[in-house]
């Protein structure tokens, strides 16, 4: 299945599609997309959701999803990355750093239902993204704090439609502690602390993963990973109540060399000169 990138923090566009132009794809950024015009079907995760113009849909980067246009659509896209909130933290209020856009949009109830907007909230969701547009022909929209906030009150419409229809956010949120704490049960296990792996098992999109892990932890996944084992390395050779061979095959090396060459490229020495030390 097609994974597409975006480089750009925000990226608007607009286009009408007779029949969609992409297959069921995911992405590694969200993207908020707004019905102009236009009827088919959003094929969302394992959902099939009617569309007609004025609804408006969130996808998130673990989410996969294509359009069966039934009749001629024009679709508008508001597409972001991780960095886009996280850049302007300074212009938001403090709800938005406990519970931000992105955690917001991976909710499933709303990958499971289309919002029903009153009339008040269609015509403030018109009138916001016929904003955004104006605005997005004459500058950066990325560095633009307007837009920002006009892309917040949508945020603001949504959570006013799932109230107003009894929708309970179920949440799907990632769980940072569940996350470590499956990494410190599994280091032992090379194979399942892969990215592709964890990644599945917490049923998020690997590329976002990645993204997050670092954004989040601070530091590369990758690194986190070899230091976290290189660390219970040198505890189990100081311990000096296993021999090299066994600590090699605890951590799922192949052999005692395989793991003296590990050891050395990340301690500029072998695990038999550092059990002397």
């Amino acid at each position: 299945m097609p994974i597409l990138n975006q480089f750009k923090t925000l990226v608007i566009d607009e286009f009408e599609d007779e029949k969609f132009h992409l297959p069921p794809h995911t992405h590694t950024y969200y993207e908020i997309i707004y019905i102009k015009k236009g009827i088919g079907v959003h094929h969302l995760n394992n959902n099939l959701l009617p569309y007609k113009s004025g609804d408006l849909f969130v996808i998130s980067p673990e989410d996969e999803h294509y359009f069966d246009i039934k009749k001629s659509t024009r679709f508008f896209y508001i597409k972001f990355t991780d960095n886009y909130f996280n850049s302007k933290q300074n212009l938001t209020c403090d709800e938005f750093l406990i519970h931000t856009p992105e955690s917001f949009m991976r909710d499933k109830t709303l990958k499971e239902t289309v919002l029903k907007l009153d009339d008040p909230c269609k015509t403030i969701l018109r009138n916001t993204i016929e904003n955004i547009a104006a605005y997005n022909c004459k500058t950066d929209v990325s560095t633009s704090p307007i837009v920002f906030y006009q892309i917040l009150s949508i945020f603001g419409l949504i959570k006013e439609t799932m109230r107003g229809q009894n929708l309970v956010i179920k949440g799907n949120s990632i769980d940072n502690e569940q996350i470590t704490s499956y990494i410190h049960q599994n280091i032992y296990n090379p194979k399942l602390v892969q990215i592709k792996v964890i990644a599945s098992h917490f049923n998020i999109a690997e590329t976002y993963f990645s993204a997050y892990f670092k954004r989040t932890f601070t530091i590369n996944y990758r690194d986190y990973i070899h230091n976290l084992r290189t660390t219970l390395i040198e505890k189990r050779i100081h311990n000096n109540q296993l021999p090299i061979k066994q600590i090699a095959y605890e951590f799922g090396f192949t052999d005692e060399s395989h793991l003296s060459n590990y050891f050395k490229k990340r301690k500029n020495m072998k695990p038999t000169d550092f059990k002397k030390t």
